[in-house]
């Protein structure tokens, strides 16, 4: 089986978390999220998920020299910035963009899917 990247872009001007959400959009979310993670579990195709922190709580590290370097802040700045992901195991992209879509619709925003690389033979 391919395994695949889902991702959820987020907005880097508003920089959203959980702590700043209503709390009853969160559960709501929380709950069609949960109910997404069950049915995926459920037919073996999870593998593990998580949330990020914003890029402002990030640090880049750069110790392609003697003397590595320590710089708050992302490595890039973006319009968008990932919040999220999950890594699922599907036979095919069909299947991969099927689980994309029930991901959408229950996180009521865009998720992209890209399949992980396989090492060479």
């Amino acid at each position: 089986m391919t395994q695949y990247f889902l991702s959820l872009p987020h907005d880097s001007s508003e920089e959203p978390t959980m702590e700043n959400m209503d709390p009853a959009e969160l559960e709501q979310l929380i709950a069609e999220v949960d109910a997404f993670n069950t049915a995926l579990q459920e037919t073996g195709a999870f593998l593990f998920a998580g949330g990020l922190q914003p890029p402002s709580s990030a640090t880049t590290v750069d110790a392609t020299s003697d003397n590595p370097t320590f710089t708050p802040g992302p490595f890039v700045k973006a319009d968008e910035y990932l919040g999220g992901f999950w890594i699922i195991q599907a036979d095919n992209d069909d299947d991969a963009i099927e689980w994309t879509k029930r991901a959408s619709k229950a996180l009521g925003s865009r998720v992209e899917v890209r399949a992980l690389q396989d090492e060479p033979s």
